[in-house]
């Protein structure tokens, strides 16, 4: 099928955002609106692609801050978990306990996904949700099985794991989201994070520490 992704590392904290586009319409998800909306867009107008629907893995201000002036500009639908609102609302006092002043509000979401396993749609492009909670309250993941691509936020890194000292964070749950929702993945699965570089189902399963140290 034509999909294209593209990723974009940017801010402070060096976090990827991704742009799925189905090739054939020219149409695009962004998933994780990071600081930097004009570099976004940019990116989405170089490839000649229109976004028409923006998704947050989390509500942690790195996944979320250009939520806000994108929406603005294309009139577009953001989706994330109903669990997230909480957090999502606190952005700017996230800013204050990051040292980084106080920032604006993020978007408000217009649909708040509540289960495992719904589909995201647009064109040929088919993400189903994956419930990955542990790094941060309602964080999903998300799964393009067609193509055998998770977008896996701050759940799964290549050898690491997503931190789970900030407020929410529970590292039980995390191993438990990552063993019962991704290592059921074939090894082939590609794995694209919310930060550093992507790896696979079957490299993390075979050299990951923590789940080495988990599993045994």
């Amino acid at each position: 099928m034509p999909i294209k992704i593209k990723s974009l590392t940017l801010g402070p904290f060096a976090t990827n955002t991704y742009l799925v586009a189905d090739t054939r319409t020219n149409n695009a998800i962004l998933i994780d609106p990071v600081d930097d909306a004009p570099a976004i867009l940019r990116a989405a107008a170089d490839e000649g692609w229109q976004i028409q629907l923006m998704i947050a893995t989390h509500a942690h201000l790195d996944h979320v801050l250009a939520s806000a002036a994108i929406k603005d500009q294309l009139k577009i639908p953001f989706l994330i978990h109903e669990d997230c609102v909480a957090l999502l609302e606190e952005i700017p006092l996230q800013g204050i306990y990051f040292g980084l002043g106080q920032l604006p509000a993020a978007a408000k979401p217009d649909r708040l996904l509540n289960s495992e396993g719904e589909i995201i749609a647009l064109d040929s492009i088919r993400l189903t949700s994956l419930y990955t909670p542990g790094h941060a309250p309602g964080h999903l993941s998300f799964y393009l099985a067609d193509h055998k691509i998770l977008l896996s936020g701050d759940t799964l890194f290549a050898g690491s794991i997503g931190r789970t000292d900030l407020p929410g964070g529970d590292h039980d749950l995390l191993m438990t989201s990552i063993i019962q929702r991704l290592m059921v993945l074939d090894d082939d699965v590609r794995v694209l994070p919310g930060h550093m570089g992507a790896t696979t189902i079957g490299r993390e399963r075979q050299t990951n520490p923590f789940i080495l140290s988990y599993s045994a």
